[in-house]
């Protein structure tokens, strides 16, 4: 039987033992329910991210696969979920706050900018949109996902998109020479 209340979990059964014993009850308390909500689902995506790690080859220490960093990292994540989780379950730190709403308007602005950043770096040749180049979709990044405060201020977003800008291509370009495109096609041909 699982009886829950605001934050305290019931894993006891109905039938009672032999002659006279009385029904025995676990309780476990969750101290803090954002912690425990937060290490089920680090210990949730480190798994999906470990378990999809392994369609590469893993490989061992001394000869690494392709999938043996991604499958560690994996790992490593479900175990800090896993601790997290049971230190909400052990440790009172006075966080008794529930779990508030979804900001859905962060989310879909976040998220929103990360597809958008996608789609105008490599194009979309489905609707015959050509790929508008790493510029185009930092400034376009930058700009959608500022949206997703409170506030927005156009000169700071096009200041740090510029930044951004600059800082992705002498990383990517410059220093790591990744050949993509820079510019959108109908400017750098």
């Amino acid at each position: 039987m699982l009886r829950t209340s605001a934050s305290t979990y019931d894993f006891g059964s109905d039938s009672t033992g032999p002659k006279g014993a009385s029904k025995e009850t676990r309780i476990v308390k969750v101290h803090s329910q954002r912690d425990f909500a937060a290490g089920l689902l680090f210990s949730a995506f480190g798994v999906a991210f470990a378990w999809g790690a392994t369609t590469y080859h893993v490989g061992t220490g001394a000869r690494m696969g392709p999938g043996y960093f991604p499958f560690i990292v994996g790992v490593l994540i479900a175990l800090l979920g896993s601790i997290i989780t049971a230190r909400s379950l052990m440790t009172d730190k006075g966080d008794r706050t529930p779990i508030g709403r979804i900001a859905w308007r962060p989310l879909v602005f976040i998220i929103g900018a990360n597809i958008l950043f996608g789609i105008l770096l490599g194009g979309l040749p489905s609707i015959g949109l050509p790929p508008m180049g790493l510029v185009v979709a930092v400034y376009v990044l930058t700009m959608v996902a500022s949206l997703a405060g409170d506030q927005f201020q156009i000169k700071p977003v096009l200041i740090l998109a510029t930044i951004l800008a600059i800082g992705s291509y002498l990383a990517f370009v410059v220093a790591l020479n990744l050949q993509f495109q820079v510019w959108p096609t109908f400017i750098a041909g």
